[in-house]
């Protein structure tokens, strides 16, 4: 059966979410790459350099999902709001510019993600299965920066930016917020629950910054 075929509400939601997807890595992509030149070493260069190859086969391959399933390819999230969310990441100290990118865009849009999938039809499943991969390794770069980040501060310095990511990790998520996109409603309507969806999200995020104060 093809659920894009015979199930026109879950068609139009994931058709949503896949633009809003695609959308996403394009945003990284153009992020990570403006970021190369001011990371602080030729590891954090390198690091960023890759993920900027691999979200453009991410592009790649999710517009062919939406060319393949006659998906409407305006984008979901208007211009004028990723050029503000494209000033937020350009102001960023480096610290700073990797709690946002990688602790909520990445790894708690990720988790997000993971919910869907089990319950996604077999070309959408096919569509996320090489970005979910690449995102293993982004997020384990992006912790793995934060902890040089966090070790090379006096212990006052780490201590107060540890207490403070759940405070920025909140204010971003107020600012994706303001675009008043439905997402929820979309992903409750190829099956997901969003009571489920939000504890999900939060045994994430405890987990996370548990694992950069360890």
């Amino acid at each position: 059966m093809n659920t894009f075929q015979h199930d026109p509400g879950y068609a139009r939601a994931m058709g949503h979410l896949l633009v809003l997807y695609t959308q996403i890595d394009q945003f990284i992509m153009e992020v990570c790459a403006a970021r190369i030149a001011t990371a602080p070493d030729d590891e954090a260069r390198m690091g960023l350099a890759k993920q900027v190859g691999d979200e453009c086969r991410h592009v790649t391959i999710q517009r062919e999902w939406i060319r393949r399933f006659d998906i409407d390819p305006v984008p979901v999230i208007p211009s004028d709001a990723l050029e503000r969310l494209h000033i937020h990441f350009r102001q960023l100290a480096w610290t700073d510019f990797l709690v946002d990118l990688y602790l909520v865009i990445e790894a708690l849009g990720s988790q997000a993600v993971e919910q869907v999938v089990p319950l996604a039809d077999p070309g959408t499943r096919e569509s996320l299965r090489i970005p979910l991969q690449d995102e293993l390794d982004h997020i384990a770069f992006g912790l793995s920066e934060l902890d040089k980040a966090l070790n090379a501060m006096t212990p006052g310095q780490r201590a107060a930016t540890l207490a403070n990511i759940p405070r920025r990790i909140d204010n971003l998520v107020a600012q994706l917020e303001t675009l008043q996109l439905p997402v929820m409603d979309w992903f409750e309507a190829v099956g997901t629950r969003r009571e489920q969806m939000m504890q999900v999200l939060d045994a994430r995020q405890d987990e996370l910054i548990a694992r950069l104060a360890a």
